[in-house]
């Protein structure tokens, strides 16, 4: 029985858990682990731009103008570039100025937009997702704690 009990206490601490650090930092979120190199899923604020659509076939086409200019050729999107495409294609209000959205805290934006925003690597686009307010893109610019 002495057996038994000490594989459950030191499941708590140390044990099985701490051989998964990078699951556990990552589980937390905004926790204190931001020891990651990529800081991806640990910043507390992100600065990005964005593209929202009430249709999918927008989304795409306004996505189509970014990977034809930059991304097919492996290549991320100038903030200045991606501002244009915003400003034609986003029907944000948003889109009036080039998409930008500025710093924003983690629990400020809902669902998978969160979600894609702070899992975007600095520099990148993301692929268009869908949320309760359309489709997007985002453009990820800058990542702080």
């Amino acid at each position: 029985m002495g057996k038994d009990s000490k594989p459950k206490e030191s499941s708590k601490g140390k044990g099985k858990q701490a051989a998964s650090g990078g699951e556990d930092n990552a589980s937390k979120g905004k926790g204190k682990g931001g020891k990651s190199g990529d800081g991806l899923g640990t910043c507390t604020y992100v600065k990005a731009r964005h593209i929202l659509c009430e249709k999918q076939g927008k989304i795409n086409e306004a996505y189509k103008k970014l990977q034809d200019g930059w991304l097919n050729n492996g290549d991320k999107v100038p903030a200045a570039e991606f501002a244009k495409v915003a400003a034609e294609y986003s029907e944000c209000p948003s889109g009036k100025k080039g998409g930008d959205l500025g710093w924003f805290p983690r629990g400020k934006m809902a669902g998978p937009f969160q979600e894609v925003a702070f899992n975007t690597p600095v520099g990148a686009t993301s692929a268009p997702f869908k949320s309760t307010h359309g489709y997007h893109i985002i453009l990820c610019e800058g990542r702080k704690n």
